[in-house]
């Protein structure tokens, strides 16, 4: 981990740590809830070591994109925990927008795609601190200046629909606010309804025909939303059912102009294109 860090304010009373390298920032994250941090922080990296994806795998996260966590202190029940992820979601695609990329959209549950690719995602971890509190851990993080290739689905930067960078500062700037906005609404749990509204705003392959890989293997079936606990809603042949976790693979928007193919993600899914 490099000692190289610097340390600031954010809108609204959150606190900025910028790291040089690191492990990686959800593990600082939970570090700094062990020893005592009373949440509302932002972890930011400019390169992380140790990233890590779903399912315990690794990816790339060199300098240029941006890796961030946000630490929350008993935010909620642990119940509505996961609800989170949907909360980040919609503050990072509002984030996105507002900087220019008004393509970016939403799929199921925590990746942000542009045409169908993905150009970042997110990780939420939890963890029962000594007193009893919930430490919550939201990982971010977008390809803002790189994209890896040969992981076998399409990704991309996140670009300005007239080409533009977006870079990771402004990004981190716009997120913060958003993502506390989104907080606020969200009402630790009370205001789901309103952050599922908003979600679905922005969604990707909402209405269309989709593939599920989960513990019933390969199915075909059309995205009808989502239900009030945020599970996705699959109308396959044996009719509509909520399915908690699996790999959701869409096909690009017919009115979005750049190439695409499926992308795969789960409900435990990782800021990083390694997923």
């Amino acid at each position: 981990m490099s000692i190289d860090a610097t340390r600031g304010a954010a809108p609204f009373g959150w606190r900025i740590d910028r790291l040089d390298t690191i492990d990686s920032t959800n593990a600082e994250a939970r570090r700094r809830a062990a020893s005592g941090d009373p949440g509302r922080l932002w972890i930011v990296a400019g390169e992380q070591s140790a990233g890590r994806g779903r399912r315990a795998r690794s990816w790339v996260s060199p300098r240029g994109n941006l890796h961030a966590s946000a630490l929350l202190i008993d935010p909620c029940s642990q119940a509505r925990s996961p609800q989170l992820g949907f909360v980040a979601g919609v503050a990072l695609v509002r984030a996105a927008r507002e900087l220019g990329a008004g393509r970016a959209r939403l799929k199921w549950p925590n990746d942000l795609v542009i045409g169908g690719a993905k150009c970042a995602g997110m990780l939420l971890e939890g963890s029962a601190l000594p007193d009893r509190r919930l430490a919550c851990v939201v990982g971010i993080g977008v390809n803002c200046l790189h994209a890896p290739e040969g992981v076998g689905y399409p990704t991309a930067t996140l670009a300005r629909d007239d080409g533009g960078v977006v870079e990771g500062s402004e990004l981190l700037e716009r997120l913060a606010a958003r993502f506390d906005e989104a907080l606020e609404a969200w009402a630790r749990g009370e205001g789901f309804p309103a952050v599922r509204t908003a979600w679905l705003e922005y969604a990707a392959g909402l209405g269309t025909v989709v593939r599920v890989d989960g513990v019933r293997g390969r199915r075909e079936g059309a995205f009808e939303g989502l239900d009030a606990d945020g599970r996705l809603l699959f109308r396959g042949e044996g009719g509509t059912e909520a399915i908690e976790a699996a790999d959701l693979w869409i096909s690009p928007d017919p009115d979005d102009a750049a190439p695409a193919a499926p992308t795969g993600s789960t409900r435990a899914g990782r800021p990083s294109v390694n997923d």
